[in-house]
């Protein structure tokens, strides 16, 4: 049988999921020599010691068994903790369900939230793989972009809401936002749960960033403006913030009511999270204010270096970003970011992610994380510079 004979008999709906441009750029210049790479949403320093200990001694303790579903115990208890000094919220452990990754999060609250032909409003330009959740589960993915301005990357409410109509299920913002950096101010989120809840559609909050914010301790929550029965639902990661992009393992905050639902999903899907990684997991959030405050003012001074450079070249359009840690920059005269993403590879040996992953508003983009040591980032930025630094912007 041939591979496209099997790929005829496997789901229409799977089969029509495209893979993203960042995999498509990636693909193109894997294992080159020297290569630079700023395309995936990671920096280079690996997992600090101490949570790398506490997952070894946790399987040398034997703990190496089936778990609670929805996380043990203690976990939910410290990330109870985290999230109400965090935000100051008051929840409940009911109210928490520990997931394989932020991903695994979102993929079981798509499964759970969407019948055929349900739309999910997404705030765009956005990471790729949300829209490919959606369309997985029979959902249809209606675009609200965000529109880069002097000042910053500014939101329409007006467009949120003059998006959803009757077969609309859910809206989908992540804040602060891969790949813009773009955040959502508390009045704006208040303005869309007083939204959300009037016509009875759910919000999907992805916060995985909310620590990676410059110009405040922590990003507003959709958290501090709902109810505890709204239907709300926030997803967040150990990833980004406690350096664990390779650990695979998030949380949702939910209302009580669909917790033994989302149990149920886990059980069909993954049966939980291995218990030694929740340990670890426990550690980080426990011991790790450290690793968020290095982390934030490594990106800080890296967001400030690549942005130094970006600002002088005259063919890009940028503005510094208030929190996670990317560029996200225009090219004057870049009409396929995939094919000039491929060119930079070529003519630079920098790897950055095309814009057009992001959503179709993200054309004309390119994407690059900053969140390596200086000495990476300004030898990329150098190389860069042949290719970005040169010409005259044409007003």
């Amino acid at each position: 049988m041939s591979a496209d004979q099997l790929l005829g008999s496997i789901s229409t709906r799977v089969n029509a999921i495209e893979e993203t441009g960042i995999v498509d750029v990636a693909m193109y210049g894997w294992g080159r020599e020297d290569l630079v790479p700023f395309w995936f949403g990671e920096g280079d320093v690996s997992t600090p010691q101490f949570i790398c200990d506490a997952a070894c001694e946790a399987l040398r303790a034997g703990d190496t068994f089936y778990t609670d579903q929805r996380g043990i115990t203690s976990l939910r208890e410290t990330i109870r903790d985290y999230m109400n000094r965090s935000f100051g919220t008051d929840l409940d452990i009911d109210r928490l369900t520990v997931t394989n990754s932020g991903m695994a999060a979102l993929a079981l609250l798509n499964q759970v939230l969407l019948n055929d032909g349900d739309e999910v409003i997404v705030i765009g330009p956005v990471w790729p793989n949300i829209f490919s959740a959606i369309r997985a589960n029979g959902g249809v993915p209606v675009d609200a972009s965000i529109r880069l301005t002097s000042e910053g990357w500014k939101l329409d409410l007006e467009e949120i809401f003059s998006a959803a109509g009757p077969k609309t299920k859910a809206i989908f913002i992540n804040s602060p936002s891969n790949p813009t950096g773009w955040m959502m101010e508390a009045d704006e989120q208040r303005a869309v749960m007083d939204f959300a809840r009037e016509r009875g559609i759910w919000v999907i909050a992805d916060e995985v960033y909310h620590q990676l914010v410059f110009d405040r301790p922590v990003a507003p929550s959709f958290l501090n403006c709902s109810q505890p029965d709204d239907r709300l639902v926030v997803v967040n990661s150990f990833s980004k913030s406690w350096l664990m992009t390779g650990w695979r393992i998030g949380w949702i905050t939910h209302p009580t009511g669909i917790g033994s639902t989302l149990a149920k999903m886990v059980q069909i899907t993954t049966s939980g999270v291995p218990p030694f990684l929740q340990h670890a997991a426990m550690v980080a959030m426990r011991d790790g204010d450290h690793v968020i405050k290095d982390l934030r003012e490594r990106c800080l001074k890296g967001r400030d270096l690549v942005y130094d450079r970006l600002e002088a070249w005259p063919r890009v359009r940028a503005v510094r970003p208030k929190g996670a840690f990317y560029a996200f920059f225009g090219v004057e005269g870049m009409d396929n970011s995939v094919d000039y993403a491929k060119q930079i590879i070529d003519e630079c040996n920098v790897g950055l992610a095309p814009g057009n992953a992001f959503g179709a508003s993200g054309e004309g983009y390119l994407r690059l994380c900053y969140a390596s040591e200086p000495a990476t980032l300004e030898r990329g930025m150098d190389r860069l510079e042949k290719m970005l630094g040169s010409g005259s912007r044409q007003d």
